[in-house]
């Protein structure tokens, strides 16, 4: 579990991160509105409840195929009596849940998917729901922004100086009458050039390694490595011009880019774009 993320709400810090691209939050962070000192007690009064104990089920239903239902219906049928007590870890442990996750360390404590997060957020306060529903939809809005950011900084950095590369490799490395298929091929044996000289591997290893993804290893680049590409391309096609050997242009290049990728990994500007 990474945590990638935290919000603010009624003055309390509560903690999220992100699996499988779904969003849990902290339920020790939110029961910290109801009891401060001690919240797990808040969050197995809650588990304890037939509603929650109905709710959860459901929820694992709909989303985990490998949800116990037999010991759910134990849990059903015992929940809401004085003597029912439920705790996250017993929940987890014994249905296979995947709604509830508890984590160790810096950070721990008990996360729940964001359907259950706000489930629970309701029954300690329904002001605080409408708090955390907020402050959570602002978070998504940014990332999103962000996102698009970067994936636009993608498109355009992907075309920067292509052409001057492409131009370069056409009008020093590409004999006259040659074929379509040909001319392709060395093409893609300078493209290739900066792929290891960036990315450390070819355009086919790293399609071999990565059969399930559409597109290439461009596509999966980030917005750091692309600058970094952009600025690669302009050098080779002046190596290109200067009549160097491939295996003395790739040597340099692969030293330009760790120099160059150890400098954009530190800026502040390119931080805003990821």
């Amino acid at each position: 579990m990474k945590i990638n993320n935290a919000i603010t709400v009624k003055g309390k810090k509560i903690v999220l991160f992100q699996q499988n691209d779904e969003d849990y939050i902290s339920l020790t962070d939110i029961a910290k509105f109801k009891n401060s000192e001690d919240p797990r007690f808040a969050i197995q009064n809650w588990m304890k409840t037939r509603y929650t104990v109905e709710f959860m089920g459901i929820w694992e239903k709909m989303n985990n195929q490998n949800f116990n239902r037999v010991e759910f219906d134990t849990f059903k049928n015992e929940s809401g009596s004085n003597s029912f007590i439920l705790t996250p870890k017993k929940w987890i442990e014994t249905t296979n849940a995947i709604g509830i996750r508890s984590k160790s360390g810096r950070y721990g404590g008990t996360f729940a998917h964001t359907d259950i997060a706000f489930e629970f957020a309701s029954w300690i306060s329904p002001e605080f729901k409408l708090y955390l529903i907020k402050e959570f939809q602002r978070l998504k809005k940014e990332e999103t922004e962000k996102k698009f950011l970067g994936w636009d900084a993608k498109r355009t950095l992907a075309k920067v100086n292509y052409i001057v590369h492409t131009d370069a490799v056409k009008e020093y490395l590409i004999p006259q009458n040659i074929s379509k298929v040909q001319m392709g091929n060395i093409y893609a044996n300078e493209a290739d050039v900066l792929n290891i000289a960036l990315f450390g591997e070819t355009a086919k290893e790293w399609k071999e390694e990565n059969e399930d993804k559409d597109g290439n290893m461009r596509d999966y680049a980030d917005v750091s490595q692309l600058v970094c590409l952009a600025g690669l391309e302009s050098l080779n096609a002046e190596f290109i011009r200067q009549k160097l050997e491939q295996k003395e242009r790739l040597k340099r290049l692969n030293e330009i880019a760790i120099i160059q990728m150890k400098s954009l990994l530190q800026s502040n500007i390119i931080k805003k774009l990821k």
